[in-house]
């Protein structure tokens, strides 16, 4: 199955994808991270290029994780990442392992007892292709070191993040990531807007051109947003589905959608520790959004899928947004200022319909681009 990408260095990629969970984090089971090797069993997959002590790609990325945090060798990320790798964060887009090393120092050194336990990791690929994962995490640890947002606090932090990785031959060569930064600076005593403020003014007058993103297209040549097309092929197309539902939503702003497309007592968890039950809750979220960005178009940028009909789906999506924070919602009064937001959802589908949902996007990152003290554009 062809997959339309537009991350970094690559064009349409195509990736295999796994028909079953026969390879996948088990509930519960976040200790998985430092396996013995009479645990781990034979090789898995084909692995060309990897360490030995890797028997596929899912206990590649818990352990190495597990290694680099944990453990805290932090040059093992020499080892695992691509000397060129490019990483976009809550802080935009950095490219080289170095930027790498020293922002997991600074880390482990605000939070040197931190753990992190793997949740769960949908992956797709080969050793060929190259492999894709979408790692979920539990991160907990204590503020016993100062950063960048000030001096130590003393205080328990515990959130969730996910981190994207494109791997090959034993190395990261691109990853995404959200930590969650506004739960994590919310645990911590530190006002997010405040926070926020203080990073927009320092990346003030940096040229858009210079950020990552998507081109977003939501109206092509002045046309009115049509309707996804319908899928003309049998059986379900994990693809076309996250498709059809994130350009129906947020492009043609049909709520409706999601009771198409959603199970009626689905679980959702979102950015800055919000949560929510049932359909109205995921229409809630999707209608802050298009409040606060009337203009707001949203592109999928990469989905791939384990699973099958029977099973059902566990799903990830990464997605770019562009919009104008001129409406109330969920940042306070009207700026006009343009926005880029980016985000990874997991989608976990049975029957055709969305059970479970956890979505992050760079949200810490939205409120600095509109709370920084530059002049804002007038509002027509």
């Amino acid at each position: 199955m062809t997959l339309i990408g537009q991350h970094l260095g690559d064009g349409p990629s195509a990736r295999t994808m796994p028909p079953d969970f026969a390879i996948a984090i088990r509930p519960g089971t976040g200790t998985d991270t430092a396996r013995a090797a009479a645990e781990r069993g034979e090789r898995r997959h084909s692995m060309k290029g990897f360490d030995d002590t890797y028997v596929d790609i899912l206990d590649y990325i818990v352990r190495i994780t597990h290694r680099i945090w944990e453990d805290q060798d932090v040059g093992y990320i020499y080892d695992t990442y691509a000397p060129g790798c490019f990483v976009h964060d809550d802080h935009g887009a950095h490219y080289g392992v170095e930027r790498v090393v020293a922002g997991t120092m600074q880390s482990i050194h605000a939070f040197p007892d931190l753990r992190s336990y793997a949740d769960d990791v949908i992956w797709a690929g080969d050793d060929v292709q190259g492999f894709v994962t979408s790692h979920r995490y539990i991160t907990t640890g204590h503020h016993l070191g100062p950063w960048e947002h000030g001096p130590a606090t003393g205080r328990r932090m515990n959130m969730w993040g996910i981190a994207n990785c494109v791997i090959r031959e034993n190395e990261i060569f691109e990853e995404w990531v959200l930590y969650n930064m506004g739960s994590k600076l919310a645990q911590l005593g530190i006002d997010v807007a405040d926070a926020a403020r203080r990073f927009g003014n320092e990346i003030a007058g940096t040229p858009v051109a210079e950020r990552y993103v998507s081109e977003v297209d939501r109206l092509t040549g002045g046309r009115k947003p049509e309707y996804y097309p319908e899928h003309d092929g049998p059986g379900f197309d994990p693809e076309h589905f996250v498709r059809a539902l994130f350009h129906n939503v947020y492009n043609r702003r049909d709520l409706s959608a999601v009771d198409r497309s959603y199970s009626s007592t689905v679980r959702w968890k979102g950015t800055s520790n919000r949560a929510g039950y049932g359909r109205g809750d995921v229409k809630g979220m999707a209608r802050s959004l298009l409040a606060t960005f009337p203009d707001l178009g949203m592109q999928v940028d990469e989905v791939y899928w384990m699973g099958n009909d029977t099973d059902g789906y566990r799903i990830c999506v990464r997605w770019t947004a562009a919009g104008s924070h001129r409406g109330y919602g969920l940042y306070g009064p009207p700026t006009g200022r343009r926005v880029h937001l980016w985000g990874i959802s997991q989608l976990y589908v049975t029957d055709g319909r969305v059970t479970e949902e956890w979505n992050l996007f760079n949200e810490f990152d939205v409120m600095a681009q509109i709370l920084s003290d530059a002049p804002a554009p007038m509002v027509p």
